[in-house]
């Protein structure tokens, strides 16, 4: 009978739960003996080494058993020498947490256990094969000192065996276990099978952590991404990345413009804390998509003032037109919110075209800022500006003449500029 859809996703749950425990107790088993000023990678050296060294522990329990029930209790005594020594390190590396001295340990008997139980039953043929077990020394010590460091087990490795092969004929001479044929066989191939599992199992476990860890600084590096390109235009952020030196930029023909909220200041003096940011997240949110929706760069904020440009980093024939339709679109968003929020909103807006200079700033904190009298006068027809309108600059409207509605509001005088024509942008041509 097919089972019901809620019956597997019981047995689902179990499973993942289940996996969960395991997950879960081969973590806790990892972190023996860690302590809290260790590094990501220690923590994984160490993890991988213990796990192995716990996997082989248990498997030795089927030689100690096999070879007690076959007399040869010399034998039977060596793996579970190896299954005492984890035991105890694993109890001292708790305690003491130096992870060294169990690491050299370990790699020790890694080393020469199987080599001493090789001797004890007469050879390679009679004990399966034993010194097969001997390459996790070299292995365990790759994965957890590098290449250099573990270049001197390679090397003992290889005496090792070199030794045992010297010695091999006198051992089949004299007296080796006897092992049915049978076990012995089957014993080379759990040998083999053993051997591959437990590096398996170190590297898996090392390569799984490392594969976690490049994981979680990829999300890193893609949030770093996106905080930087919060502050920063793209092509410069790219730049700042390969390590440019000072960034710096003469555009000829940009557009910029300042807005700010009128009265915000006396208005904000009566709003609790939590209700003026959160008029200003919506307003300059709003303000932030009409920007990046006609491609235009948010420069900063300071205070309830908003700045903004055309034309850079990239340069574009139409920034003149992408700022005037932004700024009518902002006048109506703060309008709308108004209305729907019922406070006393009104924002002046001024634009000014014509050449600035544009560069990072700073070191621990970065800012893409422009400097010039474009970005000055702008500034200024927004302080001279009215409630609720657009003004712009002589040259800015010219720049807008036969596409955009413009109403001449005269000569104004302004501050550090003396008498300007402006013009009050009302709207696009139909």
């Amino acid at each position: 009978m097919v089972g019901s859809g809620s019956d597997r996703e019981l047995g689902s749950g179990e499973d993942a739960r289940g996996a969960g425990l395991v997950a879960g107790m081969l973590e806790r088993l990892a972190d023996i003996g860690a302590r809290p000023e260790d590094s990501y990678d220690e923590r994984l050296r160490a993890g991988a080494l213990i796990l192995a060294s716990v996997g082989i522990a248990l498997i030795s329990f089927v030689w100690v058993l096999t070879y007690l029930a076959f007399d040869e209790p010399l034998a039977a005594a060596i793996p579970a020498t190896f299954q005492v020594v984890t035991l105890v390190g694993l109890v001292v590396l708790a305690r003491t947490k130096r992870f060294d001295i169990f690491r050299t340990t370990q790699l020790t008997c890694f080393l020469l256990l199987p080599a001493f139980l090789q001797v004890a039953l007469g050879g390679f043929a009679a004990s399966s094969g034993m010194i097969l077990w001997a390459v996790m020394s070299p292995l365990a010590a790759l994965a957890m000192l590098g290449v250099r460091r573990s270049l001197p087990w390679l090397v003992a490795f290889f005496l090792v065996l070199a030794v045992l092969t010297v010695l091999d004929p006198g051992l089949v001479d004299g007296d080796p276990a006897e092992l049915p044929e049978r076990l012995v066989i089957a014993f080379f191939v759990l040998n083999i099978s053993g051997m591959t599992l437990g590096a398996f199992v170190m590297l898996g476990y090392f390569v799984h952590q490392r594969e976690r860890a490049h994981a979680a600084l990829e999300v890193e590096r893609e949030r770093s991404e996106r905080l930087l390109l919060n502050v920063l235009p793209e092509p410069i952020a790219d730049r700042l990345k390969r390590h440019e030196g000072v960034i710096a930029e003469q555009h000829d023909e940009v557009t910029v413009l300042f807005a700010d909220l009128a009265g915000f200041t006396e208005m904000s003096a009566g709003m609790d804390p939590r209700s003026l940011v959160g008029l200003l997240d919506e307003i300059f949110t709003s303000f932030d998509a009409l920007a990046d929706a006609e491609g235009l760069e948010k420069i900063k904020t300071i205070g309830d003032a908003y700045m903004l440009a055309g034309g850079l980093p990239s340069p574009r024939a139409d920034h003149a037109e992408a700022v005037a339709r932004v700024a009518l679109a902002m006048r109506d968003d703060v309008a709308r919110i108004a209305s729907t929020t019922e406070t006393p909103l009104s924002i002046r807006i001024g634009i000014d075209s014509g050449p600035v200079v544009a560069g990072v700033i700073g070191r621990s904190r970065f800012i893409y800022d422009l400097w010039g009298d474009t970005v000055n006068t702008a500034s200024r027809m927004e302080s001279h500006g009215v409630p609720g309108e657009v003004q712009l600059t002589e040259r800015a409207a010219g720049r807008l003449e036969g596409v955009f509605r413009l109403e001449p509001r005269g000569p104004i005088e302004v501050k550090g500029k003396g008498l300007m024509q402006t013009f009050l942008l009302k709207g696009a041509v139909a």
